[in-house]
């Protein structure tokens, strides 16, 4: 075990790990902003939804394209080092567009080009600082740091991005998409004061066809593993279909809910309130209700937050179910994400997370298509209900990831066996 590791499990969680929470809340609310800023800027430029919801496409269509190569390489080199060329990578690109923008270069084309490229640059960033978790805390204290750092992340992302996006769009595009640079910044200092080394001792080289090869293997011969990237495949596909449209429901006279840009990012921030409920009592929920049924609970209150917004116009209403589906998507991440840090060997945490990733966060762009299409073809309510039934379904598939099977998985990666 790495010494970071032990010192986390004689001490809790650890100096290290709050310079990773650190690291982690500034570049998620960077995330939060370039996500919930670029739909908004491109509302300048067109109405159109195919369109807007493109932008969702080509910000996570990297995960798609780039996922297993991301994993070899977060596998092979030192995972803080992977993290903070990720965040220098994207500092340097919105600057780029901001330059641009000051240029009166500005285009629709323009942001795609940006969501891309920063795409690619979040896909090494997320898979490193995952992987690089169990190596900063024990494995036993895994539950309560996935909690805790999930819990900044989605504030800062849901809860503070939404906001900030929409008051610095108001401002002006350039403040907008300026601001997540000196972010991103500052996440690098407190990645630079982060102590030791994060690089896996590998016995022997390997070609990069061998090391995919090995993780998918891994994932495909685990069936809880197996199992739970489809199930986030189905999620984040539902997911981003709402969220790539969801700018043209709540923003402008001509949506249905008519909010300001600063009241659609406080209607966001509801989720994220729910993500701070859910980051302090998941780890309870997870002992009081067990694994499984957490994970159900998990599903089900994300199929509210869905299903909602295609009955009613109320932003109250609509606010109340974002915060229930906010809480929700905390409780069922901790129990999945924790149980894949447990279980997977440390020397192939970065290739099991990006080939789980392939799966379960390359439906992102392919839900976002769908949203767009769907929304111009049956309209934005009847594609909400659509989207909600399709997480529901996924409640039948916890029945293949029961409390007994996950402590099963567990006994066999303590005492080392073959998965």
């Amino acid at each position: 075990m790495d010494v970071p590791a032990k010192r986390a499990e004689q001490r809790g969680l650890g100096g290290d790990y709050w310079r990773l929470w650190t690291a982690a809340g500034l570049s998620s609310l960077a995330d939060g902003v370039v996500k919930n800023a670029l739909p908004l800027v491109a509302i300048g430029f067109t109405r159109s939804p195919v369109l807007i919801s493109g932008l969702a496409f080509a910000f996570s269509l990297p995960w798609l394209v780039c996922a297993l190569p991301v994993g070899v390489l977060v596998d092979r080199i030192d995972r803080r080092r992977a993290m903070l060329a990720a965040n220098v990578a994207r500092a340097a690109l919105l600057a780029v567009l901001v330059l641009a923008m000051a240029f009166d270069l500005g285009s629709i084309w323009a942001l795609y080009v940006a969501a891309v490229l920063v795409g690619v640059a979040e896909t090494i960033y997320d898979t490193a600082a995952q992987s690089i978790m169990p190596q900063v805390v024990g494995r036993e204290h895994l539950s309560r740091a996935n909690g805790r750092l999930y819990g900044v992340e989605l504030i800062a992302n849901e809860s503070v991005g939404p906001p900030l996006a929409g008051f610095l769009v108001a401002a002006g595009a350039m403040f907008a998409l300026g601001a997540p640079v000196g972010l991103w910044a500052i996440a690098i200092v407190a990645l630079l004061v982060l102590r030791g080394r994060f690089r896996i001792h590998r016995d022997r080289p390997a070609t990069l066809r061998a090391d995919i090869v090995e993780g998918l293997r891994f994932l495909w011969r685990q069936r809880i593993l197996r199992t739970f990237a489809v199930m986030v495949g189905v999620f984040n596909f539902a997911t981003g279909a709402v969220w790539a449209v969801l700018a043209l429901y709540a923003v402008g006279p001509e949506s249905m809910l008519k909010l300001s840009t600063q009241d659609y990012g406080f209607l966001v921030a509801m989720v994220a309130v729910g993500n701070a409920a859910g980051s302090l009592f998941a780890e309870r929920v997870e002992r009081l209700l067990g694994r499984a049924r957490s994970l159900g609970v998990g599903f089900l209150c994300t199929a509210l937050l869905l299903g909602v917004p295609a009955f009613t116009a109320q932003p109250l209403v609509v606010g109340a179910a974002f915060f229930v589906g906010g809480l929700g998507i905390v409780v069922s991440n901790v129990v999945m994400v924790s149980l894949r840090q447990r279980i997977t060997p440390d020397r192939l945490l970065g290739r099991l997370n990006s080939a789980h990733r392939l799966v379960a966060w390359g439906t992102k762009p392919l839900g976002a298509a769908a949203g767009g299409f769907l929304a111009q073809w049956l309209g934005l309510s009847v594609m909400f209900a659509i989207m909600s039934g399709l997480v529901l379904t996924l409640i039948a598939g916890v029945r293949a990831v029961t409390d007994k099977a996950m402590d099963a998985a567990e006994r066999v990666a303590r005492a080392g066996e073959p998965a």
